[in-house]
């Protein structure tokens, strides 16, 4: 991995873009790890928890449950905060920034080799993204 020198200092859709790569990254070899193999499989359930919609389900659910260190609190809020100028057309404003929010812990995380943090960012939003799932579909997929 190349070394992203003053990571501290990017802002925060910065930080986000690198954060949605590596939560793909994650949500994927769980999925191929849990048997999924077929391709349109793959992406349904892919997509419930790499949505704009997911993502700021799990964030709420980790600030409620008072999951964020102030450091992470502080990315997230600079993550909110930032100004898109394009927001997918399947998504509002409030819940596009939440997950732009998630996106950028997770990207600041990654970019300051805090693997072990990491980890557990992804495993918990993983957790309450099922739990989610679970209580919409009335079954565990």
């Amino acid at each position: 991995m190349a070394e992203v020198k003053d990571y501290k200092q990017l802002n925060g859709l910065a930080l986000a873009y690198m954060g949605d790569a590596v939560y793909e990254k994650f949500i994927r070899e769980y999925l191929l790890a849990a048997g999924k193999t077929k391709p349109n499989q793959l992406h349904k359930t892919a997509t419930k928890f790499v949505s704009a919609k997911g993502q700021a389900v799990a964030l709420k659910a980790m600030i409620a449950e008072g999951f964020l260190t102030d450091e992470e609190d502080r990315i997230a809020k600079r993550g909110r905060n930032a100004k898109s100028y394009t927001i997918p057309k399947n998504t509002d404003p409030g819940t596009y920034s939440m997950s732009t929010s998630f996106e950028a812990v997770l990207g600041y995380l990654y970019l300051a080799g805090d693997m072990e943090r990491l980890q557990e960012w992804m495993e918990k939003a993983l957790e309450i993204v099922e739990k989610g799932v679970e209580i919409t579909n009335g079954t565990r997929k």
